[in-house]
């Protein structure tokens, strides 16, 4: 997807997925914006080297949040402003999964129920941190929502990075020890207490929405039955990675801040009428590759569009937006100084691509001077 050899294909599949499928306005808006990226049809930008007369045409990408060409500068960017917020304490990698039960459910109320997976994640997280047993203080959150499968299957989930330390209502800094400081079990009870009644409230008032498929599983009928069910099962909550390094937990969230449902370099190929792909098995430590029509892949791709205007990165506790600038003011006054600071922020895309990937678009393929230079631009499709 973004490649040309990729794209052509699935111009031809797309037709027959939008006969057979519904789509939403968001999911139309993406397919077409990744199926014209960087091929013309979104326009191209010139540049004109000055010392030799050579001409350049750099087709347009799509700036979608979908697609997989579009994603590296937003995420430096993003890495780089958060590594300016991180302060002296450990950090903690946790995920909060939902269980394949409330698949078909979220699904269908996608909007109102992502949201109520980042509220109650979060309530859940400041209440036990603010519990003397445990931290007894406000640690910083970033919360992003995933909602896929290695194999591109459904599987809503949240990837956590929560600060070992936080301010007190005094004022005071403090620091956890360098293992996660709330006991697992704990966290996954009280999570899933929290989102069964949020979602009880939701059901009692009538905000959700039921498809076939809810109403085949009997959802809306036995919704007594269902959430019974729901409170005997194991929620998966773990701790997947534990930093003590000042700027380590940032860089390693990065991987997922930005990241899609699946990148470019594991389509292996694309045919005029089938896709394969990798996938990492966890079960068997391998990778699988997995062979599915271009439909059929469209399909499992576009599941992982989301709602319009939906926050995927959310910012809870000490790093709340609404006061982040001052709990941060204290904090590093409180450590004595502030240890990170942001190296991008004044950075133009150019000085961007040179500094962190060493690309100088400014340098003539002809002459090999740096006097590469725009030279206007067109938003009509060349093709």
């Amino acid at each position: 997807m973004g490649d040309n050899n990729i794209q052509q294909p699935f111009y031809y599949s797309f037709k027959e997925y939008a006969t057979k499928y519904q789509l939403s306005d968001v999911q139309w808006k993406a397919a077409r914006s990744i199926m014209d990226c960087k091929t013309g049809r979104l326009g191209v930008n010139f540049t004109n080297c000055q010392e030799c007369g050579h001409l350049e045409t750099h087709n347009n990408s799509c700036r979608n949040r979908n697609c997989p060409l579009c994603q590296a500068v937003l995420k430096e960017r993003w890495v780089d402003a958060r590594k300016a917020e991180v302060i002296d304490t450990p950090y903690f990698h946790v995920v909060f999964t939902l269980p394949a039960q409330l698949r078909p459910l979220i699904y269908t109320n996608q909007r109102e129920l992502y949201s109520l997976l980042h509220k109650v994640a979060s309530e859940t997280l400041l209440e036990l941190c603010g519990n003397k047993k445990f931290l007894g203080a406000t640690p910083g959150i970033i919360q992003v929502l995933h909602t896929w499968k290695k194999d591109l299957g459904y599987h809503p989930h949240l990837h956590i990075i929560i600060s070992g330390g936080g301010l007190t209502k005094e004022g005071r800094l403090v620091r956890s020890k360098a293992n996660f400081f709330i006991p697992v079990p704990v966290l996954a009870s009280k999570f899933r207490g929290k989102f069964i009644h949020f979602l009880d409230k939701l059901y009692s008032s009538e905000k959700l929405a039921f498809s076939d498929y809810c109403k085949k599983l009997n959802l809306s009928c036995c919704w007594s039955e269902f959430t019974y069910l729901l409170r005997k099962t194991n929620w998966n909550v773990n701790i997947k990675e534990t930093f003590n390094g000042l700027g380590n937990a940032i860089e390693y969230l990065g991987k997922y801040t930005h990241r899609i449902a699946i990148s470019n370099w594991r389509i292996l190929s694309v045919t005029e009428t089938q896709t394969s792909y990798k996938a990492y098995n966890s079960r068997t430590k391998q990778e699988d590759v997995i062979t599915v029509s271009n439909v059929e892949f469209i399909r499992r791709f576009m599941q992982h569009v989301l709602p319009s205007g939906f926050q995927k990165i959310r910012y809870y506790g000490f790093l709340n937006n609404r006061y982040k600038k001052e709990n941060l003011k204290l904090i590093f006054k409180l450590m004595g100084g502030q240890k990170h600071f942001s190296l991008y922020d004044n950075l133009s895309v150019e000085d961007l691509l040179l500094k962190v990937w060493k690309i100088n678009i400014r340098l003539c393929p002809c002459c090999q001077c740096e006097s590469m230079r725009p030279a206007g631009r067109t938003f009509h499709s060349l093709n």
